[in-house]
């Protein structure tokens, strides 16, 4: 493996694609704008996927799966969906091929295989669903029906960045449908909350609540709830999204429920999800020049255990230790790896690991055993130290609590850091070019503002806060009269 080195500092965006290279999370495929997720990044990815899915269980939701492809009719039976993402839709128009007979070796779509109605490859999966909702519903009985599904989805992005926007993705998306709007709006609620936890609690990344402008808005919802963090270049990345779709589709696909009253009504809906650009939040929130770091929590190995041995004979000892240890640490719930790996040394093996993230690292040869010790480095500080093997187990697992603390205390406080309040056009410009962080900014409330400062400085209103305090002020830009502050940043 070549450890090509790229400082944040210098570059940030080459030293993210070289991390995700090293770390030997992703790669490029012969598809563009498609990736590759390896084991390693995929191991992440299933770690995060199960944490979500038990919580989402926990909040009464149930996986199913509805197809990939979407009939073009149904597509754009909900304009606003439909004309939102229009430019990013593949669609599907053949369904066979066959020989070229200009080229030979070619192949070309078969003329008699021409779909009667072109089939939409899905960007998400509104219209499918509730096409399907409506043969599920009919009384108030049915309700409400709480469904998640684990899927690919295809925007076709002409910009891309692995993990952070692909032309494919991996994703959640909840579609939920309620008989009242105050339920939608809970369950709304609840599933922004669902996000936020699992991003402060699991992936140690603190974020701000917060709803849309209706310019962001998703296409065909009356609201919009996001979370959304700062990387360590100080621009937003928004990291999940909670939407309260009214009766919008319902309506759309005239899907209506008998109310316990007996009057026929549309049903009220949310949709809901994150996805694998999550991976790219964790990497710019806590990486470092050396490397991947990765929360205890995600960490699909925990602990890196490395023999240190000049013979056979001290290589069976070290190993017959290192395999007692992670015995004990297995039965702790610690995910355990013994790199016994011949064909490499002790210092490339370091470097190995540290850059892939491992949180911890330990190193025994036959001194330390002698002596009753063992090495154990920490990934985060990188603080290493000899210590004892009376007890170590039990070290380990509050280290590995601490650890997980300390990088969301640190992306807190970072965070805190680089957030400002600004009063002046000036100051706004000086916080989203120089001190590269978020302007909390009197905004007049209009689109044609907020597109002017977009335009102006590719700066975004990332959210307007949720339980935002209300104060008279001055837009920033235009000096109209305003009565809150908004989260301006720029984003990825």
């Amino acid at each position: 493996m070549a450890f090509e080195k790229v400082t944040r500092e210098q570059n940030y965006s080459e030293w993210y694609n070289n991390l995700v290279h090293n770390a030997d999370l992703a790669e490029h495929s012969a598809v563009k704008g498609c990736m590759v997720i390896k084991p390693n990044g995929y191991a992440i990815w299933e770690k995060m996927q199960q944490q979500l899915d038990k919580m989402f269980k926990e909040t009464g939701h149930s996986n199913a799966y509805f197809p990939l492809f979407v009939p073009k009719s149904l597509f754009e039976k909900e304009e606003k969906n439909a004309e939102g993402f229009a430019k990013e839709c593949a669609v599907v128009t053949h369904y066979r091929l066959k020989a070229d007979p200009n080229k030979p070796g070619s192949l070309m779509a078969d003329p008699d295989s021409k779909l009667t109605e072109e089939l939409v490859v899905r960007p998400t999966s509104e219209a499918i669903i509730w096409n399907t909702y409506k043969n599920w519903i009919q009384s108030y009985r049915d309700l409400p029906i709480l469904i998640n599904q684990w899927a690919n989805v295809v925007r076709w992005e002409m910009r891309t960045r692995l993990f952070l926007r692909t032309a494919e993705f991996l994703w959640q998306e909840g579609h939920t449908a309620h008989a009242t709007k105050e339920e939608a709006i809970a369950e709304t609620e609840q599933m922004l909350d669902v996000y936020a936890e699992f991003a402060e609690t699991y992936m140690a990344i603190p974020v701000i609540k917060g709803i849309k402008t209706p310019n962001e808005r998703f296409a065909g919802a009356d609201e919009t709830y996001c979370i959304e963090g700062m990387m360590q270049d100080g621009k937003a990345l928004q990291m999940g999204t909670s939407h309260f779709l009214g009766q919008n589709f319902a309506k759309a696909f005239d899907v209506k429920f008998q109310s316990k009253e007996g009057k026929l009504d549309y049903v009220w809906a949310t949709s809901w999800g994150v996805s694998t650009r999550l991976m790219g939040a964790l990497i710019m929130v806590h990486s470092d020049d050396e490397g991947l770091v990765i929360p205890p929590k995600l960490a699909h190995i925990q602990v890196v255990a490395i023999p240190i041995y000049r013979s056979e004979e001290e290589l069976n000892r070290v190993l017959d230790k290192l395999h007692e240890i992670a015995k004990e640490l297995k039965a702790m719930g610690i995910s355990v790896k013994i790199d016994t790996r011949d064909t490499y040394k002790p210092g490339y093996k370091f470097a190995e690991w540290e850059q892939k993230g491992v949180p911890i690292r330990l190193a025994l040869g036959p001194r330390d055993l002698d002596a009753g010790t063992i090495e154990l480095a920490r990934r985060d500080t990188k603080q290493k130290e000899s210590v004892s093997m009376n007890g170590l187990a039990e070290r380990i697992q509050g280290l590995l609590d601490e650890i997980q603390s300390s990088l969301f205390n640190k992306a807190k406080d970072f965070m805190n850091s680089r957030m400002f309040e600004v009063n002046t056009w000036e100051e706004f410009l000086e916080v989203i070019n120089v001190k590269q962080g978020f302007a909390i900014a009197h905004w007049d409330g209009t689109g044609e503002t907020e597109e002017k400062i977009k335009e102006m400085t590719k700066a975004t209103i990332r959210c307007i806060p949720l339980n935002n305090t209300l104060e008279d002020g001055v837009c920033v830009l235009t000096g109209n009269p305003s009565k809150q502050r908004v989260i301006f940043a720029k984003s990825y």
